[in-house]
């Protein structure tokens, strides 16, 4: 096993994502029942909220009110973080810019395919990417989330496999991301 992958700390996080859910729903949610129901997940206690997202209304109409999203929320009574989905430095930058997002998410994966469909980028476009956003929360005091997504096989054909998953786990430990969902 890599030397990394054996530094990794002991403690696991439970992310929820609502952020998840709602993307795929086609009518449009309206701002104040996304707030009121991020409100109620944040009251179970979660480590880690994925509330919503950065990126181009076009990828994801349903979440283009992230940002008033965030001013509904009420993180008084909660230890929970928010977390953001983010598709490039842009979106980054954006999410970045509030106080109350602690987690930037960045949906990685070996698979050029999901790249491709999903971010619109190679394999080392998304590698330089992941550096760039590990700069940026590094200067913001942000911490970075990369999903490692069809970690476990994906419907393309892409290669997938235990291996893989260890040796891009160890690819971003080496820079210093220690926040690492694997999905599907």
């Amino acid at each position: 096993m890599p030397e990394q992958i054996q530094k990794i700390p002991a403690p696991i996080k439970i992310t929820e994502a609502p952020r998840d859910a709602m993307q795929g729903i086609k009518h449009f949610i309206p701002t104040r029942q996304k707030a009121q129901l991020i409100n109620d997940i944040l009251k179970v206690g979660f480590d880690i909220v994925d509330f919503g997202s950065f990126v181009s209304p076009k990828a994801i109409p349903q979440l283009r009110d992230t940002a008033k999203v965030i001013g509904m929320l009420d993180l008084s009574q909660t230890q929970s973080k928010l977390m953001a989905i983010v598709g490039n430095l842009k979106g980054a930058r954006t999410a970045a810019s509030f106080d109350e997002v602690s987690y930037l998410g960045f949906p990685f994966s070996f698979s050029e395919t999901f790249l491709k469909l999903n971010i619109n980028s190679t394999l080392p476009q998304a590698q330089a990417t992941v550096e760039a956003l590990q700069d940026l929360c590094q200067q913001k005091n942000k911490k970075l989330l990369v999903y490692l997504s069809m970690a476990f096989g994906n419907p393309y054909g892409d290669k997938s496999g235990t291996d893989l998953i260890i040796e891009w786990i160890d690819y971003l430990c080496r820079r210093e991301i220690d926040v690492v969902a694997l999905s599907d």
